[in-house]
């Protein structure tokens, strides 16, 4: 079994038994025929995931990883916020008719910041600090800038990232605000997974734990019928995941400098409707 169906398996049926359902509360979410989408929730999953024992995918369906990688991306390298720059149409419900999502994710991690070093941005800030001050315990991201949620066409859900350096091991902690756990858990496992491979190899590291922690972890009421069925699911080996060994500069990596062998699935034929 994959370490992220346990992973996964186990917080759907803490959520399915424990949680909190919403249906007596306003809610701002709402299913393409405009009905209220409601959720059955916990509150504080931490998840831990071990980079250097295994790939954390899932196999009881499958995650398009490229894609995520694709998106992945589009936040980090190339620090956009236009949905014209990114492969797939995920994120066309919060687009303008310009195509931008205003100023959120890739343009938070893009605005230039003065230090005494001299002018860096969020992810150049990490990789500097990387090289050249690995003790640090400063050395973080921050999407959820409070000045400009105004201007964003959705709240940033998974904003920000820590990164520790113990020995020559590189550790991140992933804080999210909210996870929709069927339409976006393991996508966004995968692509913060690879962010920390891609971001140790760069700079002279070697990956180690990525830690999740999940303020409002949910499933929505239209997804319960099929994560129930997903858990009756017989679960599969994790597959290999490979990087690019040439590749020293953060800027370089595309979705094909990420490989993925003996990736074995589930067949999964329901639609995931998606609440916006």
């Amino acid at each position: 079994m994959s370490y992220a169906d346990f992973v996964f398996i186990a917080n759907c049926r803490e959520i399915l038994k424990n949680g909190f359902w919403d249906t007596d509360q306003n809610v701002r979410p709402h299913w393409e025929d405009g009905t209220p989408a409601h959720t059955v929730k916990k509150f504080g999953l931490v998840n831990r995931y071990d980079l250097q024992k295994e790939f954390p995918i899932l196999t009881l369906r499958r995650t398009y990883w490229k894609s995520a990688v694709d998106e992945l991306l589009w936040i980090w390298q190339k620090k956009s916020n236009n949905v014209h720059d990114l492969s797939t149409h995920i994120w066309d419900s919060w687009a303008d008719e310009n195509g931008s999502i205003g100023k959120a994710y890739g343009y938070q991690l893009g605005i230039k910041h003065q230090y005494k070093e001299g002018a860096f941005d969020q992810v150049d800030r990490v990789l500097y600090d990387l090289k050249h001050n690995p003790a640090s315990r400063r050395i973080l991201t921050n999407l959820y800038n409070f000045e400009d949620l105004h201007e964003m066409g959705l709240y940033p859900c998974a904003y920000s990232m820590t990164f520790n350096v113990s020995g020559n091991t590189l550790n991140a902690i992933l804080n999210q605000r909210s996870q929709d756990m069927l339409a976006a858990n393991n996508w966004n496992v995968v692509q913060y997974a690879v962010l920390v491979h891609m971001i140790a190899q760069v700079s002279g590291l070697v990956p180690g734990e990525l830690v999740h922690v999940i303020a409002d972890a949910h499933i929505y009421d239209r997804h319960v019928p099929i994560i129930e069925k997903m858990l009756q699911q017989e679960p599969l080996p994790a597959p290999k995941f490979e990087l690019d060994p040439a590749i020293t500069n953060f800027y370089d990596f595309t979705p094909d400098s990420c490989r993925v062998t003996d990736y074995q699935f589930s067949p999964f034929e329901d639609k995931i409707p998606v609440a916006i």
